[in-house]
């Protein structure tokens, strides 16, 4: 969870931590709008409780950078939590919420909020939940415009209030449609992702063994990047797969500074038709979009005619300058084409 030009890193908790955690959060909300309003014990207790936000989702933690991981001084803190946790208090059924999103006073100013909130949609995203919620004070107006910025939509109707406070409910869409859910690949799933995505390369095109070594690298792919698995929600079968980089990475030589690239686009034989390519594709724009990137882009083969149709029905453009003569090993070569579209287009 690292932006290369941001002098801080975010990673989840670690035990050394989690003594200064809740000392930080204390000092961030004294020194906010409510700073004056007394601490029940109820909330003191729940700042506190640490391996319980942890254990009920993510606590996430910003560290200044150079220092190895490990984390000498907190920088900021968020906790991403699960519905149906004891913490959670406006999200439900398959949503996820972030609470306790606080900055050291002393390091406000350098995007630390807005980052810890790009990463906790990130992390409700490879949960694969509908949604991120989260709630905030009428006073509290920047962090308002913080999430209006990011893409929040307001939800009067889920305002409640809490002790002195209107809690200003928010909410950040995280799928596509309510028929196909998109998570990350969970780790027993490996041998069955292989499978979807060999299968959905071999039976259209002729695979060099290169190539099909390439595709077949589920396992590598999942520990140096990220491998998205789209599932029937009723079912939770596996129909659908595509892989990216870690925030901050890129997958294939194509991408440049401010671009998601993406690759291994892959559906499953009975689940064709569906839109189940576009749902991954719209969710790859997403996660470009959470991250603040202005374009994703991708290398396809002249061969695969079906996925240049999906590319262009989605406002895709071709980007020629970047296009290349590739040669395969026994001589014979092809044109990579290149494709890119901003995340903000609307597609044609």
């Amino acid at each position: 969870m690292q932006n290369d030009d941001a002098p801080f890193l975010i990673r989840p908790i670690r035990d050394r931590d989690v003594a200064d955690e809740p000392a930080l959060i204390d000092a961030a909300f004294a020194a906010g709008p409510y700073g004056h309003l007394p601490v029940s014990a109820e909330r003191r207790a729940f700042e506190r409780d640490v391996s319980g936000r942890a254990a009920s989702g993510a606590v996430l933690v910003a560290v200044a950078d150079g220092v190895d991981g490990d984390g000498d001084r907190l920088l900021g803190t968020a906790s991403v939590l699960r519905a149906d946790s004891p913490y959670s208090r406006v999200a439900v059924g398959d949503e996820a919420e972030v609470r306790l999103v606080a900055v050291d006073p002393d390091a406000q100013g350098a995007g630390l909020g807005q980052a810890l909130m790009r990463a906790s949609m990130e992390t409700a995203l490879g949960w694969g939940a509908d949604a991120l919620l989260l709630d905030t004070g009428e006073l509290n107006t920047r962090a308002r415009a913080l999430y209006a910025r990011l893409g929040f939509d307001r939800l009067p109707e889920r305002d409640e209030r809490f002790g002195e406070v209107v809690g200003f409910a928010y909410r950040f869409g995280l799928q596509e449609r309510d028929d196909i859910r998109v998570r990350l690949m969970h780790p027993d799933e490996v041998e069955a992702v292989t499978e979807l995505v060999e299968g959905a390369y071999a039976s259209d095109f002729e695979l060099s063994d290169a190539y099909r070594a390439d595709i077949v690298a589920v396992a590598e792919r999942a520990r140096d990047h990220q491998v998205w698995v789209a599932t029937d929600a009723s079912t939770g079968a596996l129909i659908g797969t595509a892989s990216t980089p870690v925030a901050g990475a890129t997958i294939s030589p194509l991408a440049r500074a401010g671009e998601l690239d993406f690759r291994f686009l892959g559906v499953a034989a009975d689940a064709r038709r569906r839109g189940v390519g576009e749902v991954l594709v719209g969710h790859v724009l997403r996660l470009a979009r959470i991250r603040g990137l202005e374009r994703v882009v991708l290398n396809t083969g002249p061969d695969m005619l079906a996925a240049q149709r999906l590319y262009d029905r989605l406002g895709f453009e071709r980007l020629h300058e970047r296009e290349f003569t590739f040669e395969r090993p026994d001589g014979t070569s092809f044109l990579m084409i290149a494709y890119g579209r901003d995340v903000e287009a609307a597609a044609a």
